[in-house]
């Protein structure tokens, strides 16, 4: 029914009086804002919990970190020509790629280093050569924390880097 200026009413209702317009049903921009928070912070937890915790991310951080250097000292072998030295010292947790790239590795994690005696600057220490065609010396640095480990394996004739989780090895 339309008043007499065009507007509706409501029926039964004494002229002049409109209906009040339903209220609109939702969520507030509060409540919105606090469902992604949990969210974020139970998929922080969960990821935690299944990578092994803040060691694991930090023991996979430092084994992508030395795949990164050593594919760089591959790289840098072939572009230039010269041979490159990747070198890593096991008890006190530094390494040295090429073109004086220097690292440390937290001491709470552990590293067992495999590779040719040749090319070893010291005892007790390791390092890995790369030639001028990609090939290498091979050889392999874990990372290990607890019982999880990290493999980055060099493969002699191909000087391939590969990153890879696995078993801790026995020192």
């Amino acid at each position: 029914m339309l008043s007499s200026d065009g507007l509706a009413m409501s029926a039964g209702r004494k002229p002049g009086t409109f209906a009040s317009p339903r209220r609109v049903r939702g969520v507030s921009l509060l409540e919105m804002l606090l469902v992604v928070a949990i969210i974020a912070a139970a998929s922080l937890l969960a990821t935690a919990a299944l990578s092994g915790g803040f060691d694991g991310l930090q023991l996979r951080s430092n084994a992508k970190e030395i795949a990164a250097n050593l594919r760089y000292a591959r790289a840098q072998a072939i572009s230039t020509g010269k041979p490159q030295s990747f070198a890593i010292d096991p008890r006190a947790h530094v390494w040295q790629g090429a073109n004086g790239r220097k690292g440390e590795i937290p001491k709470k994690l552990g590293i067992v280093f495999t590779g040719a005696r040749e090319v070893q600057p010291r005892e007790g220490a390791g390092a890995i050569m790369f030639f001028s065609d990609g090939a290498s010396t091979g050889g392999r640095v874990q990372l290990n924390s607890r019982n999880a480990a990290w493999n980055v394996d060099v493969a002699w004739l191909t000087g391939e880097v590969s990153l890879h989780r696995a078993q801790k090895d026995r020192q």
